[in-house]
């Protein structure tokens, strides 16, 4: 969408602005014009924040940095004071964890509700965007099972997961369950709240710390040079879900409800192989597929988050998403998943993240 379609009427507040999906979101509302409210941890971290700085001088918006921290309540009004819109990005998204409450769980849940309490107490707050994702909708593929049109839309919640079996699906769908709990409280702003599959694509800065990066780094490092199985998975380019934040949030004509953004029905075994008919054998790419008694054997001891009933539920399980809101009420049309996962690794490798064989 073409910059300078959408009306300013004051300051946007964006949560998490150094994040993956935030930075473009923040690109996106500078080049409409916006004045946006960055709510990050430290303001003064140059490493984080520098870049976005850096972008903001060359964009027609203007960029203001807040303080804020997600266990903190209180810690937003600053930041939200005098903002009509307010667009809830930060929450991680982490591979790797030592204590899912505490890395997971808890900012995202005790995050959401100190963001939308805040809002309930800032009269000038007419939207709110909450950042949420598929992971919300279905714990585990075989979920599919049990939907009716073999397809998940938005009218499924995740049921199955929970802190010892996909602790993050847990952490997002708690988080999306209290946001809705808290905005059904109040009458004054409505919610909407998008649900990405696995984002992928390049970022405003590659440092940031996701597991889609993660994920990333671990095809093409050689972590997973022995093979991996079939794991489907959707996928989303980060710039469509970033797209996807500004309509929500700022066209008057977007319901709320939730939205689904998936442009594609993937799988570890298809990414692989995008990235080695593009990169060639420079990097450690994986080359066989696993099959899923082994990956049942030996997976949990080769990372213990892949339990055999997180293998048992998911790996060979086909999934489908329905995409068909994001596209009819958000206008969201989306790339083939070949430019996103290229230009995503290629920076990567121009970053130094993945070092070539050779």
């Amino acid at each position: 969408m073409a910059a300078g379609v959408y009306k300013r009427t004051g300051p946007v507040l964006l949560t998490g602005a150094t994040g993956y999906i935030a930075g473009w979101v923040l690109r996106r509302l500078l080049e409409e014009g916006f004045t946006v409210h960055a709510a990050v941890r430290d303001p003064g971290n140059d490493e984080k924040c520098g870049p976005l700085e850096a972008m903001a001088k060359e964009l027609p918006g203007t960029l203001r940095f807040f303080a804020a921290d997600l266990l903190e309540e209180g810690s937003y009004a600053a930041a939200m004071a005098g903002c009509e819109r307010v667009i809830h990005t930060a929450s991680p998204f982490l591979m790797r964890f030592e204590d899912a409450r505490r890395e997971l769980v808890e900012p995202a849940l005790e995050g959401t509700r100190n963001v939308l309490k805040e809002a309930m107490r800032t009269e000038t707050v007419k939207r709110v965007v909450i950042t949420s994702s598929c992971a919300a909708v279905y714990g585990d593929n075989a979920d599919i099972r049990e939907v009716p049109g073999k397809a998940f839309t938005e009218a499924e919640w995740n049921a199955t997961s929970r802190l010892d079996h996909k602790p993050y699906s847990y952490s997002k769908t708690l988080a999306e369950k209290e946001a809705w709990k808290l905005a059904e409280g109040q009458d004054r702003w409505s919610l909407v709240a998008l649900n990405p599959s696995l984002v992928l694509g390049p970022g405003i800065q590659p440092m940031t710390r996701s597991g889609s990066f993660e994920l990333m780094r671990d095809l093409g490092n050689g972590t997973l040079s022995m093979g991996v199985p079939v794991y489907p998975f959707g996928a989303v380019d980060v710039r469509e879900v970033a797209e996807a934040h500004l309509k929500a949030s700022l066209d008057e004509s977007v319901a709320s409800g939730r939205y689904i953004l998936s442009g594609h029905d993937t799988d570890l075994v298809e990414l692989a192989g995008i990235l080695r008919a593009e990169f060639g054998d420079r990097f450690a790419l994986p080359r066989r597929v696993l099959p899923k008694w082994l990956v049942w054997l030996a997976g949990p001891f080769v990372d213990p988050s892949l339990t055999r009933a997180v293998i048992s539920r998911n790996v060979g399980i086909r999934i489908a998403f329905d995409n068909r809101r994001s596209r009819e009420i958000l206008g969201i049309r989306y790339r083939p998943l070949k430019d996103s996962a290229v230009e995503m690794f290629r920076q990567m490798v121009s970053a130094g993240l993945v070092d070539p064989l050779h």
